[in-house]
């Protein structure tokens, strides 16, 4: 019953020798397990008595228990030696701490047929001689005791080999985590290769990524591989990888006699391949990469349970890099949107600041550099002209006298360059270009430069730069879509300079035929002309108007909730169809509630019961059993606070007052939906919001009017030409966007929305009153701004 009680080997053998040692007084005990036939050894596992094992581990064939190993192949019996036939050498193994007199080993069988030895009990007398008939007693628990040694270790062998499977399947979920914890395909590469070899134990691993034109390129080793290369290709039939891309099954070659890794294994000497494997990687049916592991470890070759590992990873792999793939083609599309959107205004205006804050500025948004400058060729000299997030340029800061210097030194190379610093090495070839931005680096704290030069037919424009800390800021779609810029700003700059140099002259001229012909009138004539337009300039300087700003008017997407289920169910019932109008917190649907209400009712019979038994016991005089009770009864009554609460969320509620716009709601009766599921929304129509696009030259008049207080706008929608939707300006967004070739800035406007007119999408105008002025500033404010932005770029004061 006590080897019952206890299912571990170790256990069991300390209970084995505890027995042998009382049924021979004066013996020590120990007991060893065979616990993997196909590489038997002998396992100490436990020792009762004044011996002491000095090894855990002891070969088949050592010493005395390699004689008990000898006599069991020729007869199958117990081995009794005396001391005085035995030299200190056949027991090693075993520290005495007394005169030994003789030593005995009994065999034990995992079955009655003695087939299968699971084991040894070895005794040492201190006292008398042991003999068969002494031995004899033992008969009943040397037959117990093999079978229990040998269901011990088929449990202990299963529940390893579970814990293996647990082990591996932990392993699958870090894969799978860790794969999953960035899209960052730089970061990717590493490590997928990285956790390929700790899980492949592996001396290296390579990740070969397909390319455009179907080579393979090397872009990402873990370990050390002499072999190989990092950035080389490998064409069609060229190596190890491009066969398994070719035929796209996985490869495993046990032998360095193999021919593919002799000829791998050519002129190196030290670190040569031994043994091989490779799979390719797919994402969506399609090969994006091939994985390949190099020699064991352990010095074993490669096998098939090998292979189903490397497979079975890289369907993670493969995941991750369609994932990071997708990421990269967003970012794609989003650079150029982005150069797209940066073409189209530097190439709408003549303005030269204009076209020079778009440059330094417009890429900022997807290109991460931490400041961009320009540098302009004027009148033969370099001169710096813009600086990303500087609306001017201090001439005396020191970060700009910096940067103007490097600049001037980089434009006399005339071509493109690039400078990092990792750490405190700094990436340049000539000795005084490090000791220059060695410097640079110390006093601005970036890690990273690139500048090209700003180049047409006639010469040279300028040079654009751009900084970082982080030395990797720019990747290779970056670099690509900088030239891109670099060639379209080229022109602009280019076109905007010869606009700013046409001569004053051409505005002069007309001015002068003007003033020559008004001093040939005679007096009379001058002095009524020169009367008219006093009282003209009166008028327009004193007389108010009310003056409103206008542009296209949007109404915006309506306040919107969605209806999620905070448990799994199957809906029961709807209450609501698209349109519907709902409070806030009424049903919309209720999902089934059998369970729930049946574990309301179990909870309330168990909350009743406690609650009688601590009456019972209170009535009693039973103090102790009514505390307990009590106890109990305010458990489940919290419990049925829960379960109350849990059917409460059977009803589907409404957060918001609206009306519901899922189409074909009603449908939904039946469905099973999950916790957070979408089931329905609903849109807050009460009120609208509709975008005002403003002109940036007007948005200083709607500004100054919000901090005077509300104010007031005038809408007209295509769909209600003859009615006007009145409301008030909550804000106005800080930044601009680009309203048909111009920029703009929305204010948004609140427009009260009670019969639901309005709808999202909806287009107009929009007017906002921005208070009185005089007419003359109603009316020829655009002119003036126009033509003083003029004088003033001609003038330059």
């Amino acid at each position: 019953m006590a080897l019952l009680a206890e299912r571990e080997l170790g256990p069991r053998a300390m209970l084995i020798a505890r027995r042998a040692a009382e049924l021979l007084p004066g013996c020590a005990a120990v007991v060893y397990a065979i616990e993997n036939p196909e590489a038997p050894a002998w396992t100490h596992k436990a020792t009762v008595g004044e011996v002491r094992v000095e090894e855990a581990v002891l070969a088949i064939d050592q010493g005395t228990l390699g004689a008990l190993g000898t006599a069991l192949a020729e007869q199958q019996t117990a081995l009794i030696l005396s001391a005085e036939n035995l030299r200190r050498e056949d027991y090693a193994h075993l520290t005495v701490r007394r005169t030994l007199v003789s030593m005995a080993y009994l065999p034990l069988f995992n079955n009655q047929n003695q087939e299968v030895l699971v084991g040894a009990l070895e005794l040492a007398s201190f006292e008398e001689p042991l003999t068969e008939e002494l031995l004899s007693g033992l008969g009943e628990l040397v037959q117990v005791a093999g079978p229990a040694l040998g269901s011990a270790i088929a449990y202990e062998q299963e529940r390893n080999s579970n814990l293996q499977s647990i082990s591996r399947l932990a392993q699958f979920y870090d894969v799978e985590k860790v794969f999953n914890a960035t899209l960052e395909m730089d970061e990717l590469l590493p490590l997928i290769t990285e956790k390929f070899q700790q899980m492949l134990s592996a001396q290296a691993v390579h990740l070969w990524m397909v390319g455009g034109d179907g080579e393979l390129l090397l872009t990402s080793t873990a370990g050390n591989d002499p072999t190989v290369e990092e950035g080389s290709v490998q064409r069609s039939g060229e190596g190890i990888a491009a066969l398994v891309s070719d035929s796209g099954e996985p490869l495993v070659i046990e032998s360095p006699e193999h021919e593919l890794l002799q000829a791998r294994n050519q002129g190196v000497e030290d670190g040569a391949i031994f043994t091989v494997m490779a799979a390719p990687v797919l994402a969506q049916e399609k090969q994006v990469a091939v994985v390949e592991a190099i020699n064991k470890m352990d010095g074993a070759p490669f096998d098939e349970d090998d292979v189903f590992l490397l497979t079975t990873i890289c369907e993670s792999a493969g995941g991750a890099l369609h994932n990071a793939s997708l990421l990269q083609a967003e970012r794609k599309a989003e650079i150029l949107e982005t150069l797209v959107k940066v073409s189209t205004e530097i190439t709408s205006t003549l303005n030269l600041d204009r076209v020079l804050q778009t440059v330094v500025n417009g890429p900022g948004a997807v290109v991460p550099y931490e400041r961009a400058a320009i540098a302009l060729e004027q009148r033969g000299r370099l001169q710096l002209k813009a600086i990303s997030g500087m609306e001017q340029i201090n001439p005396e800061d020191p970060d700009v006298g910096r940067l103007r210097g490097l600049l001037q030194w980089a434009s006399m190379l005339n071509e493109e360059i690039l400078v990092t610093q990792k750490e405190e090495e700094i990436s340049a070839d000539r000795e005084e270009t490090r000791a220059k931005f060695e410097r640079y680096f110390a006093e601005s704290g970036m890690r990273g430069f690139y500048a090209l030069p700003l180049l047409d037919q006639e010469g040279r424009v300028g040079i654009l730069s751009f900084e970082s800390s982080n030395p990797d800021f720019l990747s290779e779609v970056h670099f690509e879509m900088i030239k891109v810029l670099a060639g379209q700003a080229t022109v602009a700059l280019r076109n905007a300079t010869l606009y700013q140099e046409v001569p004053f002259i051409g505005v002069l001229e007309p001015l002068l035929q003007k003033k020559q012909k008004f001093l040939a009138m005679e007096g009379r004539k001058r002095a009524t002309v020169l009367a008219l337009a006093a009282l003209g300039a009166t008028f327009l300087a004193l007389f108010p108007l009310p003056m409103r700003v206008d542009g296209g008017a949007v109404v915006t997407p309506a306040r919107t909730a969605q209806v999620e289920p905070e448990i799994d169910g199957v809906v029961r019932r709807v209450f609501v169809h698209e349109g519907s109008y709902v409070a806030r917190g009424e049903v919309l649907a209720d999902l089934e509630d059998w369970d729930y209400r049946g574990a309301l009712n179990a909870v309330q019979a168990k909350y009743q019961t406690a609650a009688s038994e601590a009456n019972r016991a209170l009535a009693a005089n039973d103090g102790a059993e009514a505390g307990i009770q009590q106890v109990q009864a305010q458990y489940w009554g919290s419990e049925v606070k829960r379960a109350q609460e849990r059917l409460e969320k059977t009803h589907l509620r409404s957060p918001i007052a609206g009306w519901v716009t899922t189409p074909h709601i009603e449908n939904l009766v039946g469905s099973k939906l999950a916790a957070g599921d979408n089931f329905a929304e609903v849109a807050d129509s009460s009120s609208a919001d509709i975008d005002v696009a403003v002109d940036e030259n007007d948005l200083s008049l709607v500004t100054t009017a919000q901090g005077k207080g509300e104010v007031p706008a005038a809408i007209k929608l295509e769909g209600y030409p003859t009615r006007t939707f009145r409301g008030t300006v909550m804000v106005v967004s800080p930044k601009s966007h680009t309203e048909e070739d111009a920029r703009a800035f929305y204010a948004r406007v609140s427009v009260s929305n009670k019969d639901n007119l309005m709808r999202p999408g909806m287009q107009g105008r929009g007017k906002i009153s921005v208070g009185w002025h005089p007419v003359g500033f109603v009316f020829l404010r655009r002119p003036a701004m126009w033509l003083y932005s003029r004088v003033w770029s001609w003038m330059g004061w």
